[in-house]
């Protein structure tokens, strides 16, 4: 989802983009990694394992993939000289702060998926090489599964869609990722970040937003995270302090309401 867009936004800034993926290339592959870092100027890496539910159930290959992986990639940019930009997200929190979080917070992980994001940071650093860290959230875009394309599913289905109310974050359109990372690989930023549409919403805010911009006539009925059954632990807590990353872009961050309006109208 993530990797269409971005690929898309340095393709227009200028940049000979070669993507990755699977079944050509697979990111546990030691020596498939090697051939892609000693090609690249830059090493942008959107692979992951994001089935947070899943992670669960098969949380040796969500490590190998989020974990293992990137410290194999850390070392060999380091070997090689080379600038990594690395995705994490806010589920390396447990989500029981009482403001936004920012990048000096202490992460605290309540799920496998969590567990293994976090492990990748740690290895990304510990690897010493040139990189930068965006820790993202409540992504969406045109190229995959997000918790709007779900709702939308659950709306053709059911007249009655019961939303989560007490999980806080903003929804963040990948397009709107990539042009900040546009703005990051110009100045090979490094550090960590959050990055995350501006404003802050309930999952149960977003969903009446999309309602009632789709005219969809669907009842919305508000519930609690503890009566939606889950394999994984959600963090109820999941806004982002962006004032760090600000000054390094080239736009204000958009209130999350702009891009998701734009992307319903393309729907």
């Amino acid at each position: 989802m993530l990797g269409m867009d971005v690929a898309a936004a340095c393709t227009r800034q200028g940049c000979e983009v070669r993507i990755c993926d699977l079944p050509e290339f697979d990111v546990t592959n030691e020596d498939h990694l090697r051939q892609a870092v000693r090609a690249a100027d830059a090493v942008i890496n959107c692979a992951a394992y994001t089935n947070v539910d899943g992670a669960e159930s098969h949380s040796e290959l969500a490590h190998r993939v989020n974990g293992e992986a990137v410290g194999r990639l850390g070392a060999l940019a380091r070997e090689s000289g080379k600038w990594v930009l690395h995705f994490s997200t806010d589920f390396v929190f447990d989500g029981t702060l009482d403001r936004p979080y920012v990048e000096t917070d202490r992460p605290n992980p309540i799920s496998e998926y969590g567990k293994s994001k976090l492990a990748g940071e740690v290895r990304l650093r510990e690897s010493s090489c040139s990189h930068c860290l965006l820790r993202l959230e409540w992504t969406y875009g045109r190229h995959g599964r997000s918790f709007i394309t779900k709702l939308l599913e659950r709306a053709q289905a059911s007249r009655v869609l019961r939303v989560v109310s007490d999980q806080v974050g903003a929804p963040t359109a990948t397009t709107e990722v990539a042009q900040a990372v546009g703005d990051l690989l110009r100045q090979r930023a490094e550090g960590l970040f959050h990055f995350a549409g501006a404003g802050y919403a309930s999952r149960y805010d977003v969903a009446a937003f999309i309602v009632d911009h789709l005219r969809l006539g669907v009842e919305l009925q508000p519930c609690h995270t503890g009566e939606y059954p889950a394999a994984a632990a959600r963090p109820l807590n999941s806004r982002f302090d962006c004032r760090k990353i600000q000054p390094l872009l080239s736009a204000a961050i958009a209130p999350w309401q702009q891009p998701l309006e734009r992307y319903l109208r393309e729907l």
